[in-house]
């Protein structure tokens, strides 16, 4: 991986300083995004998939801005944006994870259907996954969708499905086949959250906010012609969405603007009229986070490397994750240690709360810990990391009671 800039990257890292000149001010607050996209943050979206900042490597025929595949060009952007203090763009379930997933296995109408719509943050998607009986051991999952009259009808609940509340669509996991092996019986659908049979119901969390939700299917009928690849293929399918579900999780993009966020924080906050950045002990706790922030970065750009080679980075992606959310946490508790008594203030309901910092990042603070869980739990990333990449001995399975 050589990280020398050419002209070219010179080029666009002066070309992108300017824009943040130009346009900065027209940015949405950085953080938070647990909310639909409000008008302001799609106006900024727009502009950056004009310019490529967004979706740059998506073909033009999809929406993208059809770039080519460049590491250095993604750290440049990234880079320049975090210490602008610039939103990177919208970046939720389905730009994240829908869209990649859609651009390796969908089919060409699939493509031209969904991914400009959801690039540009006006179609936003749930994932429905998780089911009560069916977290760790997604291939458990026992809601069922059977074929009558060229549709299939759904029955079945969902969990811990994230903006399912506010989402205008749904990338299900059902069980399509219940007499082939587990992993064999399940599909991917695109369901409209509109249609009729499906019932959200929110669930309230510590933050004091319903984030999540219960989803559940009474006859729900969606057209045969929404599954993604086949019947029988939604594992394999799941498995590359939640590829890029872990990548999300960990962005060290993401983490780096909370660094330079917290860096500000503490240069404009005194606590007993000493300014906290004069701390010691806060002081550096930052430098040793910001450490841990470049090193993630450096293995995240290592992995680009491989996929833009074309090889897999195998277990390597399990390390984003876990990572990345154990650290997104540390970050967050120790911007609300550097708030003091102003950290106190918090009020959780409503989408405008998180306009107020401190609620911000309290909300960040117990959000991260759910991120430690969702997308497979840290003790399960740090077992196959430990099992698969290291090749330690396999977990004991716990001998079955007589």
């Amino acid at each position: 991986m050589d990280l020398t800039y050419s002209d070219t990257h010179r080029a666009l890292q002066a070309e992108i300083r300017e824009f943040a000149r130009t346009y900065g001010h027209l940015s949405p607050r950085s953080g938070g995004g647990r909310k639909r996209p409000d008008q302001k943050t799609l106006d900024w979206q727009r502009r950056l998939l004009e310019r490529g900042y967004a979706a740059r490597t998506i073909p033009r025929e999809y929406g993208g801005y059809g770039g080519a595949s460049d590491v250095l060009e993604a750290a440049i952007i990234a880079d320049e944006f975090s210490r602008a203090g610039l939103s990177p763009g919208i970046m939720n379930q389905g730009i994240s994870m829908l869209v990649p997933t859609l651009l390796e296995v969908g089919t060409e109408e699939q493509r031209r259907r969904w991914i400009a719509p959801t690039i540009r943050g006006e179609v936003i998607w749930c994932q429905g996954y998780s089911e009560p009986g069916a977290g760790s051991d997604l291939a458990s999952a026992q809601t069922r969708a059977v074929v009558d009259d060229g549709h299939f009808v759904i029955n079945g609940q969902k969990i811990w499905t994230s903006s399912a509340h506010y989402a205008d669509m749904m990338f299900l996991l059902c069980r399509t086949d219940p007499d082939r092996p587990k992993h064999a019986g399940l599909s991917y659908l695109l369901v409209p959250m509109t249609t009729p049979g499906i019932d959200v119901r929110p669930l309230t969390t510590m933050t004091g906010r319903a984030e999540f939700n219960e989803v559940f299917f009474t006859d729900v009928r969606v057209p045969v012609d929404q599954i993604v690849m086949g019947r029988g293929d939604g594992w394999h399918v799941a498995n590359i969405t939640l590829k890029h579900e872990r990548s999300m999780l960990g962005d060290p993009n993401r983490l780096m603007q909370r660094v330079h966020r917290i860096r500000d924080l503490m240069t404009r906050t005194r606590i007993d009229g000493v300014r906290v950045a004069d701390m010691p002990e806060l002081r550096d706790r930052l430098l040793r986070l910001q450490g841990e922030v470049m090193a993630s970065r450096c293995h995240y750009l290592r992995l680009l490397t491989e996929r833009a080679r074309g090889e897999d980075p195998g277990v390597k992606q399990l390390i984003v994750k876990y990572f990345g959310t154990t650290l997104g946490h540390r970050l967050s508790a120790l911007a609300v240690d550097v708030l003091g008594a102003a950290g106190l203030v918090y009020e959780p309901r409503g989408e405008a709360a998180e306009d107020d910092e401190a609620t911000t990042w309290h909300i960040d603070y117990m959000y991260d810990i759910g991120l430690m869980i969702g997308g497979g739990t840290s003790q399960i990333q740090k077992n196959i990391i430990a099992e698969r990449g290291l090749g330690l001995p396999r977990e004991p399975k716990a001998s079955a009671r007589g």
